[in-house]
């Protein structure tokens, strides 16, 4: 992987690490993947933590479903929050947006889109 892209992708996962919204999964994931870059094993930690990062990223549309459940009411405390997201998720759709713009998905669309630079 070439310096810049390296460079870039450790600054982006460091920010995902740091996200609040960042899942236990995604941050084990970026931490491995840290561990191991520069090491013989970055290309088998790189594709396990592409992986985790593909499975993570919430598209927009399942942000705004997911806002207007009972459970999105609970994890966004509560239901005018709860629809407050759904709202910014309309929005931002709107805007053509295709993930939820939350700090952690922020951060793994902006390493997904070097994904191809990475392996």
């Amino acid at each position: 992987m070439k310096k810049e892209v390296l460079d870039y992708v450790v600054e982006k996962t460091n920010e995902l690490i740091n996200a609040p919204s960042c899942s236990r999964e995604a941050k084990e994931a970026a931490k491995a993947w840290l561990d191991a870059a520069g090491t013989d094993k970055e290309a088998e930690a790189t594709k396990a933590y592409i992986a985790e990062l593909e499975e993570d990223i919430m598209p927009v549309d399942n942000l705004i479903a997911f806002a207007e459940t009972e459970m999105g009411a609970k994890v966004f405390g509560g239901e005018e929050a709860a629809k407050g997201v759904a709202a910014h998720g309309r929005e931002i759709k709107a805007a053509g947006a295709k993930y939820c713009d939350c700090p952690a998905c922020a951060a793994v669309e902006a390493i997904l889109e070097k994904k191809d630079q990475m392996v």
